[in-house]
Formats: C-alpha cells, sequence, structure tokens
C-alpha cells in the first residue's frame, strides 16, 4: 500500500507506535461509545469516511465517538499498551470528526501490574489541550524519565476521536533473559527499530520487524519495480540491544511474484546517529553473503553467516527491489 505523507509526522519519524493493535495493544474500558466503538483508536490504518454509510445508532465513523453529553461530565477511555515504554508524543488524530470532535482533550498514565482499578493512582502526562477537527493534533509529552504501561484518554465534554497514537521506546528487562538466550534484537518488542530505507513505495519499513508472520502482501516492506539494472534496495535496522548474531529469517511471505531474488546482509557496531550521516557509506561488515530468495517461503541462515563480532545495527539488502515480510535477526546479548 502507497503510504500517505500526511499520515508520518515529526515523532513517528523517530519512534514507534507503542499503542498499535498489532503489537498487542487492547482497549479495556470507556465512558461511552454510542456511535463509534473504542475499539478503533488502537487501529493501524488512517480513519477513512463512508458518506453513505449508517448503523442504527447512527452515521457510522472510523473512530470512538460518544454521545452529545447532556449531563455534566467528561468522557473517556482506557488503553493498556501492548509496548510499555516511555513516551515522547502523542497524537490525537480527529480525522473526519469536524462538527462532533472534542474541544479539549487530556492524557494520563499509570505503570502497574494487571489492569487499572478505583484504586490505580494516575499521572497526567498531558494537560487538558485544545483539539482541531479533522487534523492530527501532535503534543511533546514531558514525562520521558517514566515507563507506562497504561493510558487514560479524556475528551471534553464528549465527542469522537478517530485514533490515539502513543510515540516512544520500549523498555525491555533484559535481566529478565538467561546467559546465551537466543533473542530475537531486532524485534520491535525487543525495542528495535527500523531506522531508514532508500524505498517503501508499496509498503513501509516498520512491517519488517512487527509481530507475527505477514498477514498479507501489504503487511511487509516493498519497493518499487527497479528500471535501472543492476542495483539493489536496502533497510538499515538499529537493535534493541547490542549482541552477537546466532541466526538470521527473511520471510517473503506473500511475496510470489514480486520477491527479491537476492538479499545480502550487513552489520556494524556503532552508534545511530553515525549511521544516519550516511547509511550507504557506513563501516559494515559482511554478515551473509549474497544468497537465493524463494517467493513465499522463510529462509534461515545460520551456517552461512559471518563472525562479526558484537553488533548493533543491521542493513539488509534485496537485489534487485522486491518485497520481504519480515527480518528476524536472533543473538545473544553482548
Amino acid at each position: 500500500m502507497k503510504q500517505d505523507p500526511n499520515y508520518n509526522n515529526k515523532f513517528s519519524s523517530q519512534w514507534i507506535n507503542l499503542a498499535e493493535e498489532r503489537n498487542g495493544t487492547k482497549v479495556l474500558d470507556c465512558s461511552d461509545d454510542f456511535f463509534a466503538e473504542k475499539e478503533n483508536l488502537i487501529k493501524a490504518p488512517r480513519a477513512v469516511f463512508i458518506a453513505d454509510k449508517y448503523t442504527d445508532r447512527g452515521k457510522w465513523m472510523d473512530g470512538w465517538e460518544s454521545r452529545r453529553k447532556r449531563v455534566a461530565g467528561n468522557d473517556w477511555c482506557v488503553v493498556r499498551l501492548g509496548l510499555p515504554g516511555t513516551i515522547f508524543g502523542v497524537d490525537i488524530d480527529t480525522a473526519h470528526f469536524l462538527g462532533n470532535h472534542p474541544p479539549f482533550a487530556s492524557l494520563e498514565a499509570c505503570e502497574i501490574d494487571g489492569d487499572p482499578d478505583g484504586t490505580t493512582r494516575w499521572t497526567e502526562i498531558l494537560e487538558k489541550s485544545p483539539l482541531e477537527p479533522g487534523s492530527q493534533n501532535l503534543f511533546e509529552i514531558g514525562s520521558k524519565e517514566n515507563r507506562f504501561t497504561h493510558l487514560r484518554l479524556w475528551i471534553y465534554p464528549d465527542g469522537g476521536v478517530a485514533r490515539l497514537r502513543v510515540y516512544g521506546e520500549v523498555s525491555v528487562n533484559w535481566k529478565s533473559f538467561k546467559p546465551g538466550e537466543l533473542i530475537d534484537l531486532a524485534s520491535v518488542a525487543n525495542g528495535g527499530k527500523v531506522l531508514v530505507c532508500n524505498d517503501m513505495f508499496f509498503g513501509p519499513k516498520d512491517n519488517l520487524i512487527a509481530p507475527g508472520r505477514g498477514v498479507n502482501m501489504g503487511d511487509g516492506w516493498e519497493t518499487r519495480r527497479k528500471r535501472k539494472l543492476p542495483g539493489q534496495d536496502w533497510c538499515v535496522l538499529a537493535l534493541g540491544h547490542r549482541g552477537r548474531i546466532k541466526k538470521i529469517e527473511v520471510d517473503t511471505a506473500h511475496f510470489k511474484g514480486n520477491f527479491p531474488d537476492r538479499c545480502t546482509i550487513e552489520a556494524l557496531n556503532g552508534d545511530t546517529a553515525g549511521v544516519l550521516k550516511d547509511p550507504e557509506k557506513a563501516a559494515w561488515k559482511p554478515l551473509l553473503g549474497e544468497s537465493k530468495l524463494r517467493a513465499d517461503h522463510q529462509h534461515f541462515f545460520e551456517k552461512e553467516l559471518q563472525d562479526v563480532g558484537a553488533v548493533t545495527h543491521v542493513k539488509l539488502n534485496i537485489i534487485p527491489d522486491g518485497g520481504v515480510s519480515r527480518l528476524r535477526v536472533w543473538g545473544e546479548l553482548d
């Protein structure tokens, strides 16, 4: 799926969405979702508007929408993050909510085992702030030293919010792993990040490290058809923790007439700022030599890997172009 440039923002280019549904996030409860279900808040795609679609309760909307409030009070919604972590920014997206958006919103957070109840102590991380209709409303968060597991979104007094996106870094308890245990160091659940790629015309780069196998061809990283050959496309990832790589999986699930013909993988030990200065000319070491790929197939590489020591970043090169569903990078913590 071609990416909508308006979907990206100053937060999504730096951090991941901790509140995305496919990462295990759940909408637990709300005060009212009469017109549109609370679960829509954490859907990954941008909200859509279908002019002629109605339900027995009124106009169908792709978001969370409460009734017009006729009594005192404000509406709220509680979300459990699938990836607990540190929050740097939020997007309270009111896409398509024009005459029915909330004029204001605030956000509270907590870190607890289990789920909130009447005794839970919440911390306000976003004070009551104005919202624009039909817009991505971006707010920086000041509580950057705290780890949070749950959020409570307040809207004043009622109305509709299309999406809640919560940008930050995953907090991983590395001490919970056993010495020598193989860990997918590239996984989003373990703090991995897809930093940059040269092309993602048909499929976003972040799909590479999402949980589970891809559900369809749109759930992967896919580039344009390359018309000037030879050539290759590439994608750079930061591992969640420095480690020694022992096993790699390149999964081309659902890519049948458009999988890459071959791939190589490189690695280095360094800092992200240095890598991003010039990703193609960084001090990469060959980790996996040129390897043939097949359509709709899980490729595993172990004996083929070179010993490059402890590394912090990897670079997947696909030759000449095409789609890869997932990249798994298993290693031992250094």
